[in-house]
C-alpha cells in the first residue's frame, strides 16, 4: 500500500487508515520524511512466532530499542491464541514503558509499567520461556524508581534490564 497523505498531519494507506511511514528515532519518536531512522521498522503486517517475537524483542531491547521491541511484541499478541493474548499484551505495554521513561514521561511509563506486570505476572509460570515473574518483578521496580525519581530519563533507562525469557531458554 501506498501511504497517503491526509489532511497533512498523518499517513494514511490507500482504505484511510492511520499510518506513520515516517523513519524512527532510538525512541520511537517520528522523524521527518525523507530522515534515515535509526532503527528498521516493523511493518504493520509483521508475523512472528512467539520464539521469533522473543529473541528479535529480546536484541532490540538490548540494543536501547524498547519502541521496536513493543512493535515486534505487540505483533506477537496479534497473531497468538486468545487464552496468551493478554500475556502478549503486558510484555508490550512493559516495553512500551520503558520507552516512555526514555522518552522523559516518567508518569505514563510507569502506569504502563505497572499494567504490563499486572496482565504478565499471572502466567507464571508463562509458556514459550517467558519469564513472567521477572518481566513484572522488572516492570514494578522501574515504576518505582520512576516514581521515587531515581531514573534518568534517555540513557538513563536501560531497557536491556527486562529479561524477556528464564535463563538458559531458548
Amino acid at each position: 500500500m501506498t501511504p497517503v497523505t491526509g489532511n497533512g498531519d498523518r499517513d494514511r494507506n490507500d482504505s484511510g487508515r492511520a499510518e506513520n511511514q515516517r523513519p524512527r528515532d532510538r525512541y520511537g519518536r517520528p522523524m521527518p520524511h525523507g530522515s534515515v531512522g535509526e532503527v528498521e521498522r516493523i511493518p504493520d503486517d509483521a508475523d512472528f512466532t512467539p520464539a521469533e517475537g522473543l529473541e528479535k524483542a529480546q536484541g532490540l531491547l538490548d540494543g536501547g530499542y524498547a519502541f521496536t521491541a513493543h512493535e515486534v511484541l505487540e505483533a506477537v499478541w496479534k497473531s497468538v491464541p486468545d487464552e496468551e493474548s493478554e500475556l502478549w499484551r503486558g510484555l508490550a505495554q512493559a516495553a512500551v514503558g520503558v520507552t516512555h521513561a526514555q522518552r522523559g514521561n516518567m508518569t505514563g511509563a510507569a502506569r504502563l509499567l505497572r499494567r504490563g506486570a499486572d496482565r504478565v505476572e499471572p502466567f507464571a509460570p508463562a509458556p514459550h520461556g517467558v519469564d513472567a515473574e521477572g518481566v513484572a518483578a522488572f516492570a514494578r521496580t522501574l515504576a518505582d524508581e520512576l516514581d521515587a525519581g531515581e531514573a534518568e530519563p534517555g540513557e538513563g533507562i536501560d531497557p536491556s534490564r527486562m529479561r524477556l525469557r528464564h535463563r538458559g531458554v531458548e
